[in-house]
Order: structure tokens, then sequence, then C-alpha cells
């Protein structure tokens, strides 16, 4: 077998047999790797036999016309045909008759018509959907009325107002109380589902499903006063709201109240909704007999179409009490956006759309046709990671995507949308590639997968414009080349991130130099606060998990830095004098509030610990139990009251031209 066959095989379902590493340096995948990839995307290629098979497979798969085309409006569309009359029937029930002209051997064009929307269009025999989008999403502007806006970001969970945890009637209450200091946005961390099976998996990033909600969020009164202690006990918390869930469900039974209202949203929640409902009744049962992948259920349950699985009813008490947990978290939800928009705010909540889903959680058992299964995505090696990163997340089969229309996709970006003004797309540079690797293999022995960019980027705007709804990027690490310019030229808007905004000749840039369409920020939930970063935190806990030898050349290093970060800052008008001490946090904390506030950036997202001058960061890459990650409480009442936020949330507002 020939590599370059079996490169031609690789080629064709989107693996590329070479890519660039950190330093500019091409590598090349080894062919083993590409096998192992090829074999668990169903197409094997061990032997010259199954290698023309795979080929011949995907090679058929591609002369096919697929189910949804993309276009924009206005633009010329190409596609399979022979010619002759096509129908197009509009959204609105309009119908328009086209005359496709030929465009190659085997092709035809045609204009888009002017309305977006999803249209049906009718040729050669067969029924195709057409995309017509917007040539871009959204902007903030478009929801801001033109102001420079600005916003908090924070972690729900976190929120203090008499909780275990943050609920989504906390963050009613605290969009609430910023909108009335002037912002017009809340950045959230992820609320996707998790697994209430199993109240240790806290961490938000690494959903059971991205379609349906952490019912831990449900909005219920608080019956104690806000928590004084610093971290959250995620398995004490997660089980009394779990038994204060279950008292409002039997109050519902009892009641009959909101019957129709309950049962209207298990119908329009359909198959997806009533298999994460069984899912998670399966994986309680089993789970406490010590079987926690799905994989290995016994009896049939691993098939989520067994005559088993299938038995339990949406009536079945535990199944029903599945549903009226998601019925209820989606209220208050929606109830959280419509308190930020009643309060003034131009965009409201942002909502955070993880990169992948737990491979052993419900979307990849409920809906197996739609993932890769046997791969974990991540990282190649680079210069934090020299054996790079394995996420343990799975993610949709390109495939899949193409033969339904990508119907995956959208149901997860509209579930994003669904009670949001705005999403936040973690690791954007997904929607063009992603690293991937064999589970049980290190994730140097993986390969960048390609995803259909453009037709993502079409339909990211749709969505954008049919949910009013603006949408951000993270577009942070190792970016392909070229990708920033085509998701920022869609509406995509990008991120700029304080301690990434350096010159390639040394120091920080100017916030007038961070570009309009993006959001100007002082940190991530993985990167240091703004305190912790002066205060050298982030190197303090590196060098005590690490164990290694007292960490010089970092604080040298940061030293430096910091220099450079305050005469950047004086430079902008944020500061002035002499550096503070290392200790002396509070001066530093306004002086790049202020700096990032300067931003020419449609949207200042500032963290709530730098709003609170806090020193530590809510989560450490590449840490489990060494670190308190996804566990840190704010002060009681969220400290919006403290003098010192008082005063950055009247500076965000004075700055940013919006005062309240």
């Amino acid at each position: 077998m020939s590599a370059g066959t079996l490169h031609d095989l690789a080629r064709a379902v989107g693996l590329s047999a070479t890519w660039l590493n950190y330093r500019g340096q091409r590598q090349t995948v080894s062919d083993d790797a590409l096998r192992a990839l090829l074999a668990v995307m169903g197409r094997p290629a061990a032997t010259r036999s199954e290698l023309a098979a795979s080929l011949e497979q995907v090679t058929a798969e591609r002369r096919t016309r697929p189910p949804l085309i993309t276009a924009m409006r206005n633009e010329p569309v190409q596609l399979r045909g022979k010619g002759g009359l096509a129908q197009l029937h509009l959204e609105d029930g309009r119908r328009r008759d086209l005359v496709p002209r030929q465009h190659g051997k085997g092709m035809v064009s045609f204009r888009a018509p002017r309305t977006i929307g999803y249209h049906r269009l009718e040729f050669d025999g067969e029924a195709t959907t057409l995309a017509v989008t917007p040539r871009r999403a959204l902007r903030v502007a478009d929801l801001a009325a033109d102001r420079r806006a600005w916003g908090v970001a924070v972690q729900l969970y976190s929120l203090n107002q008499g909780g275990d945890f943050g609920d989504f009637g906390d963050l009613a209450r605290f969009a609430s109380a910023l909108a009335a200091r002037g912002a017009d946005a809340v950045a959230v961390s992820p609320t996707h589902a998790l697994f209430t099976g199993d109240l240790d998996r806290y961490a938000p990033y690494g959903p059971s499903t991205r379609l349906f909600l952490n019912p831990l969020y449900t909005a219920l009164p608080h019956e104690t006063a806000a928590t004084a202690g610093a971290l959250i006990d995620w398995r004490a918390g997660g089980e009394a709201k779990m038994a204060r869930l279950r008292q409002a469900y039997a109050a519902f039974l009892a009641s009959g109240e909101d019957r129709a209202a309950f049962e209207a949203f298990v119908r329009d929640g359909g198959q997806p909704l009533l298999g994460h409902a069984r899912f998670e009744v399966l994986y309680a049962r089993f789970y406490r007999q010590g079987l926690w992948n799905w994989r290995d259920w016994p009896d049939g349950y691993a098939d989520a179409d067994s005559a088993a699985v299938q038995a339990l009813s949406p009536t079945d008490p535990a199944v029903e009490f599945q549903l009226f947990l998601q019925w209820r978290v989606a209220k208050s939800a929606e109830a959280a956006q419509a308190a930020a928009r009643g309060a003034g705010m131009g965009i409201g909540l942002i909502s955070d759309l993880a990169v992948g889903m737990d491979g052993a959680g419900s979307h990849a058992w409920s809906l197996p046709r739609e993932v890769l299964h046997g791969i974990s995505i991540g990282a190649p090696p680079d210069l934090l990671a020299e054996h790079g990163q394995s996420w343990g997340l799975t993610t949709f089969s390109p495939a899949a995507l193409r033969a339904r229309g990508f119907a995956p996709f959208l149901a997860t970006l509209r579930a994003a949308l669904a009670h949001a003004g705005g999403v936040r797309i973690d690791h954007a540079m997904g929607l063009q590639r992603l690293w991937i690797s064999p589970d049980g293999a290190h994730a140097s022995e993986g390969a960048y997968l390609d995803y259909p960019l453009d037709d993502l980027l079409r339909l990211i705007a749709l969505e954008s414009h049919r949910h009013r709804a603006v949408v951000i990027g993270e577009d942070l690490g190792t970016v392909p080349p070229g990708f920033r310019e085509r998701s920022v030229g869609a509406g995509v808007a990008g991120m700029r991130v304080l301690w990434f905004e350096q010159t390639r000749r040394g120091g920080f840039s100017a916030p007038t130099r961070w570009g309009r369409q993006a959001a100007a920020m002082t940190t991530t939930h993985d990167l240091p606060t703004v305190a912790g970063w002066w205060r050298g935190r982030d190197i303090d806990l590196r060098a005590a998990i690490d164990g290694g030898p007292e960490p010089a050349p970092a604080r040298e290093e940061r030293a430096s830095d910091r220099k450079q970060l305050w005469r950047a800052m004086i430079k902008s008008g944020a500061a002035k004098g002499e550096p503070p001490a290392i200790d002396e946090t509070d001066p530093v904390v306004d002086a790049a509030v202020a700096h990032v506030a300067s931003a020419d950036c449609d949207l200042a997202l500032i963290a709530i610990e730098d709003v609170l001058g806090l020193c530590e960061q809510p989560n450490l890459p590449g840490t489990t139990n060494q670190h308190p990650n996804w566990r840190r409480r704010l002060p009681a009442g969220d400290g919006l009251d403290h003098p010192r936020a008082l005063g950055r949330l009247n500076l965000l507002a004075e700055t940013r031209g919006k005062k309240p």
C-alpha cells in the first residue's frame, strides 16, 4: 500500500496528514496513526481491499446531493444536477421558478434569493434545503444601540446570594443589578447538562450533552443567607438541591397546575429530550453498580433504540421527573434572560457553548450516529504540553453533519441561543478543524480533522439573525491561517485578552489597536486574574503543584512584564506614576479595567474576579484535585456593593459611553 493512497483516503475524509507545530515546522502524521483514526471513523484501511472499499464509499457519498446546502443571499449557488426547471419554496410560502445554468461537468448554478431562511429546493426529482444566509451575524452595535457596550463575565455557580451555589434566579438578580449600573451583557459559564447521577462531575466544559441544561441551576428560593465559605461542596450542595427539586416535583403532581405547559414542553422536545431523560434515569441506576460508561450497560441498555430502553415511557415516574427538571430549568433560564433585557441590557445573557461533549454521556448514547466514537479531541504537542492534550471529549462527525443536513450542529447552536442574547463559542477554531486522537493513545498520535467552516459560519450568521443574538468566538491559542479573517468577516467577534495583546517587539499593545469586532477582556476563567497576575499567584501555584526548583526565570519575566504593562497603561491614560508594589494590587486592577475599557472593541467584558479585585482564578488548566477548579464562591452578596467594585463599574459605564 502506498502512503499516497492512504493519504488520498485521509484527505477525502478531512484528515490532514501534515500539520505545522507552534514553531512553524511541518510535522507528518504516521501511517499507523492515520489508519487508527480512519478505523474509528468507520473508514478502515488496514488492507488494500479495506482501503479501496473505504475510498469507494467516500466517493459515492460525495456524489450524492446533501440534504442541506448553504448560500449567501443574492450570491451564486452551485450544486450537482443536469439542468432543467427548478422550484424554490420559500419559508414564507412563496414559490419561485428557477432555470439553473450548466456550470461545468455535472454541475449547475443559479442565484440565491434575497430572502434569508431555510427554503425548499426541488430539482432533478430531489428536494434539498437551501439555507440562504446574511453576509454576517449581528454585531454588538446592532443590539446595543450603536454604543460601545460593556458587561461582566461570571461563573454562574459562583454567585453567592444564599444557595449552595448560584442558579438562574441569582443570575437574574445579578444581571439586573449590573444593568442598573449601565451594563449591556453578562457572559456566563456553560450551563450544559452534566450527570445528575454523579454530582462529583461538575466541570462545566465536560457536558453530558449540550442540548439541555443543568437542572442544578433551576431557580428556587434560597433557605439560608449568603454562604461565607470560599469553596463549593458540589456533592452536598447538589444532593440538597436535588431533594428540593423532588419536593417541587411532588408539589407539581399534587397541584396539577401548569400541566398543559409541561406537556407542551415535552412534545416540543421530542425524541432528543426523551432520550436525555431516559439516559439520566439509566445512568443513575448503573452508576450505583459501578458502570459509569453506557457502553458497559447490560441487557441491551447500551442501545438507546433497544426494546428495554423503549419500555421506559415518558410517564414512568423516574423519566417524568427528569423531563420535569428540564422544563423547570428552561423556565428559569428564560426568566433570567427576560430579567436582564427587562432591566435595560441590550444583549443580556451571553451563553457559553463548550467545544465537545463527554463520549460516555447522554448525547453519544441517545444520538450515536451524530458523533465520533473512540476518539478524544484536544491539542497537538506545543510549548505548554510537549505530548499534546487529550480533553476526554468527543464531537460531531463531519460526515454525519453533511448527511443530516447540519441538524446536529443547528440543534446545539439553537439550544445555546434559546435563552440568551449571545453565545461564546469555546475553541472556535473547531469550526474549521479539531485535533483528534484515538482513545487510549497519546495525543501526539493524533491529526487535524477538517470541518466545513464556510457552511458553519453561514449557519451561525443565519441563526444569529433569527435569534437576535451576537456571536463571540474564542480564538486563542493555535489559530489556523486565515481563520480570524474568515470568522470576523462572517460577523463572529474575536477575543482580545489583555495578557495576549502584546507587540512583536515586546510590551503590551495599545487597546486602540485591538480591532473593533472583538470582545476586549482582562482575563478568562483559565488565566490569572489581574491581581493574581500582578502578584505572580499563577507562578506560585504552578511551582507548588510541579514541585520543581524555584521558578526564578518565570518570576524575572513577570517582573519585566509588570513594568511593560504599567508603561502601556500609562500610555493609554489608565495609569500614572510609578508601578505599585507587588502586593499593592487595587491600583493595578483599577488601571487594567480602565485600560481594557478604552479599547475600540464593540464589547468590553470584565471578569467578575477583576471587578472585585480577587486574586484566585476559577480554573487552573492541567490540574484536577491539585487546585479547586470550578468551586470558588464569590463574596457574600456577590460583592457588587463594595466601594472598589462600584468604582470600577462606574468607570466602565463612563468610559464605554453609557452612564447609569
